[in-house]
């Protein structure tokens, strides 16, 4: 599953291909190296946006009463619609170029990069929504929905993203659950690359 990702085009081609605006992420740089609980770009019913990569749970708390700080990076797509955590939470999409895994075990690990075989985005399939942090600031969230792997990255990790074609992005961001339900298999086989990533700065995030 995604645990690093990178997008390293120009916010304006993101935005043609999508057919939006630019506008509200102008400036936004090419990034090799977006870590969780960094700023990313994400898509919504209303376009480009950003959001902080990791969520907190919205009105979530303990036995206790009180509220639950752990952050979600990822959420299961198998137990997405039925998680008490996650009631009430929006679609959005997480655009990429592609993301990293790892290999091996501690200070012998393999780094690896998954992209596109053709070139161009991903469409992660994500959740969202807007948490109230202690003095009153909003943070908008997201939190990238995984399924188990296809046949390119099982090798490399039991989990990845759910990744939507193009022409699916409208029924994912605004279509009845059972729609967005049927949307969250993996990719099929053979369209991605699983390559040694080489030359990255891991220092960066």
């Amino acid at each position: 599953m995604p645990g690093r990702v990178f997008q390293t085009q120009p916010v304006d081609a993101l935005a043609k291909a999508l057919g939006v605006s630019p506008d509200p992420v102008a400036g936004e740089p090419p990034r090799s190296n977006i870590a969780p609980g960094q700023e990313v770009v994400a898509l919504t019913g209303d376009g480009l946006t950003r959001m902080r990569w990791g969520m907190i749970p919205v009105g979530r708390r303990n036995t206790r009463g009180r509220p639950v700080m752990e952050t979600i990076v990822n959420a299961r797509s198998e137990t997405l619609f039925g998680k008490s955590a996650f009631d009430g939470v929006g679609r959005a999409v997480l655009p990429v170029e592609g993301w990293y895994e790892w290999t091996g075990q501690a200070r012998r690990k393999t780094a690896w990069r998954i992209r596109p075989k053709e070139g161009g985005f991903l469409w992660f399939a994500a959740i969202s929504d807007v948490w109230t942090a202690p003095g009153g600031k909003t943070v908008p969230q997201i939190a990238t929905v995984t399924c188990p792997p296809n046949g390119d990255v099982r090798e490399v990790h039991h989990r990845m993203a759910v990744i939507l074609d193009r022409a699916d992005l409208g029924t994912w961001l605004s279509g009845d659950q059972a729609a967005a339900a049927a949307l969250m298999d993996p990719w099929p086989d053979g369209r991605l690359i699983v390559e040694p990533a080489e030359g990255v700065d891991w220092s960066g995030a």
